[in-house]
């Protein structure tokens, strides 16, 4: 055949079309409307940073944000109560995103913390007025150099930083597809959207600027690492399985997969690429829920990012990076699981000890609330070694209770100040029980949930999952928890007597009156632990309707 030939037979057939057309995605949107939601907020969010008048933005944003946190909450709703939760459990988007019980609760609990935590992102009662201006926690203009020229021009001016606002919407929207996931390419994507974010926000805070620059350079630099081992191992699992797929992967790790790609004839079913791409993956959740020793992040990036983040990403990072983990070792992993419990084991009992031992010698507040977030990481891993049904609930709740609580805890963080802004040194908050009783005891509330006092949702949280893993066979694990928490419980009732029974400074910090935003969230804190705590059964029976995945 000459050439002139062939090239007619080539334009004969692209005039004709393909034989085999390439069939159109088929997405499910009303059952993605949570996560489209907030991705479209987000995407406006940018747009009024680009055409709403400075002097109107920060508004806009506020209920754009606030607006579209409640729209995509009332979708998780809708969804669960369309039967998306249990009967009608499928996985959508192609393959890529599970819509069940545990994605839809754990993205409601993301949605609910989220929307407390944007209340204290727009507070901005807590600072005097700078040249007549109301300002926030964040930094005029970030880009400015700290002790620039050109910053202190920004404060004179009046500038705010309101792309907090979108950033944090677009970090929510990877949080919400993060527990979500069902290939790891889609987690792997939904961890970048979320991080990336995180990072920048961490690096703005108004004052103390170069300890939140530092904080963010130390997030974003082990937090590369983490992603970087997370994608070695999603490589060497598609090696080992021929697919990102969970269901595909639990097949071939079950030995139950019926077809099998020749071109990876050669590596599938290779249990060595199993066993070191499992572990990379989950040392890169581990890392994400603080767990040690992934932990070396937690404590200076909760120092120095502004407080309002650090309460969020307290929070719902956590819920995220549990959910992820949870669906992981379920849906993956379950035909692993004695190869997975003993290393998940040592993960947990050293969480609760490191966390609860060296929580004891913080002599800051926010460091202090950072080793005791390791510790609940620690009592969360006893719930996911459960194995079961009971397992998956009891974690569920536990985040759900510690979620509220951490944002609480952080928001009354914000209220204690003296002329350098947050007086966050212990030594500072001595005797504000008789400063400010109201503060110290809302506070005093929420560190008696933390050290899980009954009465309290952290009571009800520990005993459902230390009963969940004393059901599940790991009884030595309930007593490490039990000892762990008998420690912490030293360190959080210290601060108690340390607020109400030593004199206040002549010389101490005051603490300021907050607008309604930053009361609802201490508010919501407040009534989510008393309820959680005193009638938790309605919410542990939710979370159990809730706790199984689709496969």
């Amino acid at each position: 055949m000459s050439a002139a030939t062939a090239a007619q037979g080539l334009l004969t057939l692209a005039a004709n079309g393909p034989a085999d057309k390439i069939p159109a995605p088929h997405i499910e949107y009303a059952q993605l409307a949570p996560t489209l939601i907030v991705v479209g907020a987000a995407v406006l969010g940018v747009l009024v940073e680009a055409f709403v008048p400075r002097r109107s933005r920060y508004h806009v944003q506020v209920f754009l944000a606030v607006a579209s946190l409640a729209a995509a909450f009332a979708a998780v709703v809708g969804l669960a109560a369309g039967g998306y939760g249990n009967t009608k459990a499928h996985i959508a988007a192609m393959g890529a995103i599970a819509v069940d019980g545990p994605a839809l609760f754990l993205q409601g609990t993301i949605l609910l913390a989220s929307i407390v935590a944007v209340f204290t992102f727009a507070e901005r009662r807590l600072d005097p007025k700078a040249h007549g201006n109301r300002v926030d926690s964040f930094a005029a203009q970030a880009a400015s150099v700290p002790g620039s020229d050109s910053e202190k021009a920004a404060v004179k001016a009046g500038f705010t930083t309101t792309e907090v606002f979108p950033l944090a919407l677009f970090a929510i929207s990877g949080m919400l597809i993060f527990p979500a996931a069902d290939d790891l390419l889609t987690l792997f994507v939904a961890l970048e959207v979320f991080s990336l974010p995180l990072y920048l926000l961490c690096a703005v805070a108004r004052r103390q600027r170069l300890m939140s620059q530092e904080a963010a350079v130390k997030y974003f630099l082990l937090g590369a690492f983490s992603s970087a081992f997370l994608l070695f191992g999603i490589a060497l699992l598609y090696g080992y399985a021929g697919s990102v797929s969970y269901a595909v992967i639990a097949d071939v790790v079950d030995g139950t997969v019926t077809t099998v790609d020749p071109a990876l004839a050669s590596t599938m079913g290779n249990d060595a690429l199993l066993l070191i791409g499992g572990a990379l993956i989950l040392m890169g959740l581990l890392f994400k829920v603080g767990a040690v020793p992934f932990h070396m992040w937690t404590p200076d990036v909760y120092q120095g990012a502004p407080t309002p983040v650090t309460g969020f990403m307290a929070a719902a990072t956590k819920v995220a990076a549990f959910g992820a983990l949870l669906r992981l070792l379920y849906v993956v992993l379950p035909g692993l699981r004695w190869d997975w419990r003993p290393v998940m084991w040592g993960v947990a009992i050293v969480t609760m000890l490191a966390g609860a031992v060296i929580a004891v010698t913080q002599t800051d507040v926010k460091r202090l609330l950072a080793y005791s977030s390791i510790a609940h990481a620690g009592f969360i891993l006893a719930g996911v070694i459960a194995t079961s049904a009971e397992g998956v609930k009891s974690v569920l709740f536990y985040l759900g209770a510690y979620s509220f609580v951490t944002i609480g805890a952080f928001a009354v963080v914000t209220l204690v100040r003296d002329a350098g802004g947050e007086a966050t040194h212990l030594s500072k908050w001595a005797g504000l029980g008789r400063r400010s009783p109201l503060t110290a005891a809302v506070f005093a509330v929420f560190l008696l949930a933390f050290a899980g006092i009954p009465l309290t949702s952290g009571f009800a949280g520990k005993f459902a999952v230390f009963k969940a893993a004393a059901e599940g066979g790991a009884g030595a694990l309930v007593v490490v928890g039990v000892i762990s928490s008998a420690i912490a419980a030293f360190f959080y009732i210290r601060v108690i007597v340390l607020m109400f029974f030593s004199e206040p400074k002549a010389d101490g910090p005051t603490v300021a009156v907050p607008s309604p935003l930053t009361m609802t969230t201490i508010a919501v804190g407040v009534a989510v632990t008393l309820v959680l705590g005193v009638a938790p059964q309605y919410f542990l029976d939710l979370a159990g309707h809730a706790s199984t995945f689709v496969r």
